[in-house]
């Protein structure tokens, strides 16, 4: 049986982008697509209102185009009435899907999920990874693939969850912020060790890893961000993906408040991990 990506659709250029993104991670690896609308407000005052006809005759045109693009994709379409957030968790209970493909921005794309006190609930409670595609021009490629690294379990999770949607052939960037001045020596000692694991554990052999040290921070006054955009830029990095294990990077980039910054300002899309 093949597994499944939950695509969210507002109809804005955003959810289109995310489909077309889809489209090309299913030459990758193959999946079926759900296609998911969420309608706001009471149930029988929305379904009388024109917007729903028009809602339900957009979305048979994107899948008449996907059907057409793909004689043997299957898709199936899901209408939902409510808050974004709360639908599509209900919808990312179970093991159905291998990712939720959203736009990061949109009615229904991660701005409205970031939005407010649900920012990190999100992102840490979903038992679906996240998959956030930006807005960009730039064609589908999927060569060089970064892993903000730090050395734990988490990390290797996140990288056999995007092997689902990615498959391997492309080259890992194990990337490292290493914000305390830890000693170089004793870096790459630990790179050693932790891409021993993953190639045991994963079967990617085509690994680097990037040192991003603490004078970019005072030389450039940079963040967080700002360092691993800088990495992304040099590196050519076509995927970023993002451990949400508490004692990994994750934690660090929610405490230091850049989650919003990692989700619109790093133009590559971007994997958020499941728990």
């Amino acid at each position: 049986m093949a597994k499944k990506i939950l695509i969210p659709v507002d109809f804005s250029e955003h959810s289109y982008k995310a489909i077309t993104y889809a489209c090309s991670l299913n030459k990758l690896v193959y999946h079926d697509f759900d296609l998911v609308h969420v309608l706001a407000g009471p149930d029988e005052q929305n379904l009388m209102d024109p917007k729903v006809g028009s809602a339900k005759s957009d979305m048979q045109k994107i899948v008449s185009e996907l059907v057409k693009m793909d004689t043997e994709l299957n898709v199936n379409v899901i209408f939902k009435e409510g808050n974004v957030y709360s639908e599509i968790k209900k919808l990312a209970t179970n093991d159905e899907y291998d990712a939720i493909v959203m736009g990061t921005k949109g009615a229904s794309g991660l701005n409205a999920l970031l939005a407010g006190s649900n920012m990190y609930e999100v992102f840490e409670n979903t038992r679906v990874p996240v998959l956030a595609v930006p807005l960009t021009d730039r064609k589908f490629r999927m060569n060089r693939v970064g892993l903000l690294c730090n050395y734990k379990d988490g990390e290797i999770d996140v990288l056999k969850q995007a092997i689902k949607l990615l498959g391997k052939d492309f080259e890992l960037v194990l990337i490292h912020i290493n914000t305390d001045n830890s000693d170089i020596k004793d870096l790459d000692s630990k790179f050693k060790t932790f891409i021993d694991r993953v190639i045991q554990e994963t079967g990617i052999d085509d690994i680097s890893y990037i040192i991003k040290n603490q004078a970019f921070f005072i030389q450039y006054k940079a963040d967080v961000t700002q360092s691993i955009q800088s990495v992304i830029d040099d590196e050519q990095i076509d995927m970023l993906l993002v451990t949400k294990s508490k004692k990994g990077f994750f934690r660090k980039i929610i405490e230091e408040n850049v989650v919003r910054k990692m989700a619109h300002e790093i133009k590559i899309p971007k994997f958020f991990a499941k728990l």
